[in-house]
């Protein structure tokens, strides 16, 4: 299938159907969120968390490529953020650049060194790359804090030279800001997968030799997506870092990247709505069970095996399935037309 086929068929009425509910749908889903949880600062630190599985579902849901390395651009993010904004004075916006140009630079530099090789020893670079970035900042205490974390990180108001426009003191207001910054980027990663350079990744995905022979440029398809991917983790976890209003040094290490990894196919591989069900319910699960068991993270296992079992396509391909069989099952049900009727007699 060539880039051109996958365009048209996107094209579709369905299809275009299909974006405005999922549009609806995650519009709804940013207010539920907020309208059912007890706290802001939950509902919060999921739409964070479901910017980082967006961009690992760039990745690995539209190039196939398994990175272990998200938890170097999340932990950069948050570190030079933060560090931006208590030793330089870094306004909200200034930091959130730095932690974008920092995340997206380090991507550039990791996704150089590992495409270089597929499979299993590009999984393995990223890996070994992730370690090393943990062991740095380890080392680098005098600026991380080390096992303590960088402490005291500040959540800078909106201002203009020394006039505030908006203060994200309250964790109301910096939900708001959190949302708004995911509704763009989701907005923005949709006009990307949707468009040519999009399908161009889904065939890099199916088959890297055929897209190859086409004629396109695979290595820097698969740098340019881990840039973008780089940058909205880094973002994710400057927003984080003051969500917390300090950066632990488990933003940083191994742990980090396989949760990310987990959200993303939990919710659905290939699926940018699927991001934020994968992450909520991770972060959501992981609230409510550890308030009932002191080894909730056996029961979360369970939770995710039934979902891998039962649920090929993560909760995206689930929910998609049902309402496909839905569909079908009311269409068999419709009473035909009379035209249709008399052309079944002849």
């Amino acid at each position: 299938m060539t880039t051109k086929t996958l365009a048209a068929s996107r094209s579709t009425p369905r299809g275009g159907r299909l974006k405005g509910r999922l549009g609806a749908g995650t519009t709804l889903a940013m207010l539920a969120v907020m309208v059912v949880l007890p706290s802001a600062t939950l509902a919060t630190e999921i739409l964070i968390f479901a910017m980082a599985a967006l961009a690992c579902n760039l990745l690995l849901g539209y190039t196939g490529l398994l990175s272990f390395g998200q938890a170097i651009f999340f932990g950069a993010g948050a570190y030079c953020s933060a560090l931006a904004m208590i030793h330089l004075d870094a306004g909200l916006i200034t930091a959130l650049v730095i932690a974008v140009v920092v995340g997206a630079g380090l991507a550039f530099a990791v996704g150089m060194l590992c495409i270089r090789r597929k499979g299993i020893y590009f999984v393995m670079l990223t890996l070994a790359l992730t370690q090393m970035a943990y062991f740095l900042a380890y080392t680098l205490s005098d600026w991380t804090g080390g096992d303590n974390g960088l402490l005291d990180v500040p959540r800078p108001p909106l201002a203009v030279g020394d006039t505030t426009l908006l203060s994200f003191a309250s964790p109301l207001a910096f939900y708001a800001l959190v949302a708004t910054l995911f509704a763009v980027i989701y907005v923005v990663a949709r006009r990307i997968t949707d468009s040519p350079f999009g399908s161009t990744l889904l065939a890099i995905r199916e088959n890297e030799q055929r897209a190859s022979a086409l004629g396109y440029d695979t290595r820097l398809f698969k740098i340019v997506v881990f840039v973008l991917s780089g940058g909205i983790t880094a973002l994710a976890g400057a927003l984080y870092g003051m969500l917390l209003n300090f950066v632990p040094l488990s933003n940083i290490e191994l742990l980090m990247s396989e949760q990310i990894l987990i959200m993303t196919i939990i919710g659905g591989t290939g699926s940018l709505f699927g991001s934020l069900l994968g992450a909520g319910t991770i972060v959501l699960l992981g609230d409510l069970l550890s308030s009932i068991w002191p080894r909730w993270m056996l029961l979360l296992g369970v939770a995710l095996i039934a979902v891998v079992i039962f649920m090929r396509g993560g909760l995206w391909g689930g929910l998609n399935s049902l309402l496909s069989r839905r569909r079908d099952g009311d269409a068999t049900k419709a009473p035909q037309h009379p035209s249709q009727e008399r052309g079944d007699e002849h």
